[in-house]
């Protein structure tokens, strides 16, 4: 099983500290070439069941609010995605523990559409995370195009 993670993350985003508020939508963009591997990332493997593709960075003092899986153009047939976090140190906390599934449990990579969030909990990042996608059901085979849209407030550090 292979972590799989892009070079570039986050382009153009807009957000801080405003008297305006802090509601900040980060857009993390997964697209896949013919032969199922991720484009601009450090594998050219295509994507096989269990591997986790790291999407980017989700900022230390961002309370999570939702999440949704905009499935462009679908993998192959039967794929499946968690959608979650890991802390970047990989040091897990108790108050606030690491999910792979924290947004997205089975969401469907396949078909296109919406995938919205399933979770049930609501927490603030006390340190900076890695947004994390775990595939399951089938190995990709074919390009792709898919865009994850996290929605939280920038409270910043603690």
């Amino acid at each position: 099983m292979a972590t799989i993670k892009r070079k570039t993350a986050r382009d153009r985003q807009f957000g801080g500290f405003t008297p305006y508020g802090n509601l900040t939508t980060l857009t993390y963009s997964l697209l896949t070439n013919a032969t199922g591997a991720v484009i601009d990332s450090d594998s050219i493997a295509a994507i096989a069941i269990g591997d986790v593709i790291d999407l980017g960075e989700l900022p230390e003092g961002m309370n999570l609010e939702d999440a949704q899986v905009i499935v462009s153009k679908g993998m192959t047939a039967t794929i499946k995605g968690n959608l979650g976090f890991k802390y970047s140190d990989g040091v897990d906390l108790a108050d606030a523990p690491q999910d792979s599934s924290y947004f997205v449990k089975d969401g469907d990579l396949a078909t296109v559409g919406r995938v919205r969030a399933n979770g049930s909990k609501l927490i603030t990042l006390a340190k900076s995370a890695r947004l994390i996608l775990t595939v399951a059901g089938a190995a990709n085979a074919k390009a792709s195009e898919i865009q994850v849209v996290v929605t939280g407030e920038l409270k910043g550090p603690r």
